[in-house]
């Protein structure tokens, strides 16, 4: 029988009955919990599931403890993108692990991905072509995101969690956060958008190694040639004590390709330098159309913990993309952590 993906008790990490903070593990499952809590608040919504047995949403935040203190609308479609959750037994957890490097969040601003859902697909899908073309930050999505984590960050202890689309909300979020209050923000993005050619579901290793050597190639000598990096400051230094976590699944193009993009820029020297801050949308942006920091490619990022989904046998995209996968009790996981100062 196909498990309801709203019913926490049928497809949620309802094992983790004891959970322990330090555990990198719990962190995960519990910032995917509360995003999906978001995308079924909005299938919650749109089937009319209000109070009591009927709404489906409310086990994947109480479950661990956490309240609903804010919902995210879009002003478009009205849709619930977003979310605001509070850890009700903070001021006891930090008592519990008072020293530690891995406190539990007061706040967790939690963005959803796309629903393919008639009267929502149309300005989920507008969104993910923003992504596409580099100006997902002039929607009010992000605006919104932006707005409640900026006022939520008063208190200390806020992370910032995403699937997808809302991965991508939630990464510019953080960038913005760092650059206009120099706060940084524990960051969990699940299947993140890579806008790329899918270059790591190639076989050849050659060829992948070519296509990617040419790209860069090709960035860094527009990026030299018109000058860019000489005018503009550089904003991968502004963000490099930021470290979010990137959970990667190789099957999944959207976000696969940022394997390749850490790997490529520290075997490629000066090129890999240049290239990795610049896509060639954004320096045309830059160059042509008189623009700087609303042309930044921002899914290129100095630094990232990834963990990169190990399994295999994924039937579909949809399940390599989906966010159930990242609170399995059976992920495989590796792990890579990389940092902009080691390419000095």
């Amino acid at each position: 029988m196909e498990l309801d993906k709203d019913n926490f008790y049928q497809s949620g990490p309802s094992f983790l009955t004891a959970l322990d903070w330090s555990n990198s593990n719990h962190r995960r499952s519990i910032a995917a919990s509360l995003v999906q809590g978001v995308y079924a608040m909005e299938r919650d919504r749109r089937q009319n599931r209000h109070g009591g047995p009927y709404a489906m949403a409310p086990p994947w935040w109480q479950f661990f403890n956490f309240n609903l203190v804010e919902i995210l609308f879009d002003k478009h479609d009205v849709s619930i993108f977003g979310a605001v959750f509070e850890y009700t037994a903070y001021s006891h957890a930090v008592v519990c692990y008072s020293g530690s490097q891995s406190p539990p969040p007061r706040y967790v601003v939690a963005v959803r991905g796309t629903i393919l859902n008639a009267g929502i697909r149309e300005e989920d899908s507008k969104l993910n072509l923003h992504c596409v073309l580099n100006n997902l930050d002039r929607s009010t999505r992000f605006a919104t995101a932006l707005a409640a984590a900026a006022r939520w960050s008063a208190a200390a202890g806020i992370w910032l969690a995403g699937h997808s689309l809302g991965s991508a909300i939630a990464l510019l979020v953080g960038r913005k956060m760092i650059k206009q209050y120099g706060i940084h923000l524990e960051t969990y993005l699940f299947n993140p958008p890579f806008p790329s050619p899918p270059i790591g579901r190639l076989s050849n290793e050659t060829l992948k190694f070519g296509f990617r050597l040419a790209g860069n190639l090709a960035t860094a000598a527009l990026a030299t040639a018109l000058k860019v990096e000489n005018k503009e400051k550089d904003h991968f230094r502004v963000l490099s004590r930021w470290i979010p976590y990137l959970f990667v699944n190789p099957w999944d193009p959207i976000c696969s390709e940022y394997l390749g993009y850490f790997e490529q820029r520290e075997k490629m020297g000066m090129i890999g330098r240049i290239a990795m801050k610049h896509s060639i949308g954004s320096i045309v942006g830059k160059t042509m159309m008189g623009k700087e920091d609303d042309c930044e490619a921002a899914h290129l990022i100095p630094c990232g913990y990834l963990s990169i989904n190990s399994g295999s046998g994924y039937r579909s995209f949809m399940e390599a993309h989906g966010i159930r996968q990242w609170w399995s009790p059976d992920l495989e996981l590796r792990y890579q952590l990389h940092r902009y100062n080691s390419f000095k």
